[in-house]
């Protein structure tokens, strides 16, 4: 039998009740040239075991890494996650409790949270962290939204080093009018430092600097922080959590709030998502950031116990006043976030951060004895840029030979090296760009 969630007889109803006479008006909204205006095109009934085979032959023509060797990075990096993440995972009383209303009674979801927090404070040095965004991106759009509200200001200034689709996002929350983004064109793949100190003015509310930037190479934040601060402005760092094994912290650099993309930390690239975006900040604006906050306390029996704080400014009460309307916390990403950077340990970040950069230093030495360049020198961590003249067909070329190539910048390719790549896979992707380029 043909299954529908409501009956037409309940759906005319539910139409009737909010004023309505058909779909079509409850989707006026919608411009008609992106509908699909015809019924879906589907396959007959199967089976359970027919459907089954024919997911999976579709399942089938996808590519993955665990296939192909990537080299493809620009956010989402295929870093390896142990075993030990996704078994941890299972345990009931850590994902049961994904939205804890109830948190005297969610104490593994309240932990699993609180342990979170703490280590992502212990990563960027910061003094508080929330739990948690979607994606690094709103995060970002999050922060900029913060600082001003903390600085009763408006204007946030963006150098176009920092990841496009941040930049996007940001412009989409800025139609709101509550802030105004101001991009700074960069120079030689990093933020051009004059031109932004030339910009900060009292007026500034935040800055925002992305290290590693997109485009892989280290900026230089000491002259932005000691300007932006000194017109009582606030600096906001993205980062890479990877680098910050071996990299100065957020907090080292001086910045009020750091955000980045967790997807690196224990959690696949799964086809584009889910991710979660990680937040962190100074203690001053704690009662500023978006989304649940949990302390450490004891029972009336002097047990260790958690609690759900400072949770009144959104989907809870006064949502008219709320800070944000980021509701969900990303639960499940944040632990295993948090399963992998209690895994690793310091140390084991370290090293995992220094192998990635090795690798990529050793690419860029091989591609140097094929006569191929990088677009912009300068220092980097595990992505650069190299100069081709059709990265396309590069990409299309690499595919073919069963390597997933980089992401393609305008007359170059991103190539991101994580610690899953060896020498040999490098040996290979460098052979055939450089056959291919000096063909």
């Amino acid at each position: 039998m043909a299954y529908t969630p409501n009956p037409q007889r309940i759906a005319d109803e539910m139409l009737q009740s909010i004023g309505l006479n058909s779909m079509d008006e409850l989707f006026a909204d919608i411009p008609g040239d992106i509908k699909l205006n015809r019924p879906l095109t589907l396959a007959p009934r199967h089976s359970e075991i027919e459907l089954r085979k024919y997911m999976q032959e579709l399942a089938g023509r996808n590519i993955n890494v665990e296939q192909y060797p990537s080299f493809l990075g620009a956010g989402a990096y295929d870093h390896f996650v142990p075993a030990v993440v996704d078994q941890i995972l299972q345990r009931s009383e850590l994902y049961t409790a994904y939205t804890p209303y109830q948190p005297e009674i969610s104490q593994g979801i309240l932990q699993a949270i609180f342990e979170y927090q703490t280590l992502i404070c212990q990563l960027t040095g910061m003094e508080v962290s929330n739990a948690s965004m979607y994606d690094a991106g709103t995060a970002l759009a999050e922060a900029c939204h913060m600082a001003c509200d903390a600085s009763k200001r408006k204007r946030i200034l963006v150098p176009d080093t920092v990841h496009p689709e941040y930049t996007k996002i940001l412009n989409t929350y800025s139609i709101a009018g509550k802030t105004q983004i101001e991009t700074v064109a960069g120079h030689n793949g990093a933020a051009d430092i004059d031109r932004m100190m030339a910009m900060i003015d009292k007026e500034t509310a935040a800055v925002v600097v992305q290290n590693p930037n997109f485009f892989g190479n280290l900026e230089d934040i000491s002259q932005i922080e000691q300007a932006v601060h000194q017109h009582k402005g606030l600096l906001i760092m993205i980062v890479d959590p990877i680098s910050l094994g071996i990299l100065k912290s957020s907090g080292e650099y001086g910045a009020d709030i750091v955000v980045g993309e967790g997807q690196s930390l224990g959690n696949g690239l799964n086809f584009g998502g889910p991710y979660l975006g990680f937040m962190a900040s100074s203690s001053k604006y704690m009662r500023k950031l978006p989304g649940r906050i949990v302390g450490q306390t004891l029972d009336f029996e002097g047990r260790r116990a958690f609690v759900l704080t400072l949770q009144a400014r959104e989907q809870h009460i006064r949502r008219e006043q709320a800070s944000s309307n980021i509701c969900s916390n990303q639960a499940l990403n944040a632990l295993a976030a948090s399963i992998y950077l209690a895994m690793v340990g310091t140390q084991g970040l370290k090293e995992i951060a220094v192998r990635c950069h090795q690798l990529a230093v050793y690419a860029r030495d091989e591609f140097g004895k094929t006569g191929l360049k990088l677009k912009y020198d300068r220092p980097f961590f595990k992505e650069f840029a190299l100069q081709v003249k059709d990265p396309g067909a590069v990409n299309r070329m690499l595919l073919k030979n069963g390597i997933i190539g980089g992401y393609e910048l305008e007359d170059a390719l991103l190539l991101a090296f994580t610690e899953k790549r060896t020498r040999a896979e490098i040996d290979r992707l460098v052979s055939l760009i450089g056959g291919y380029a000096n063909d």
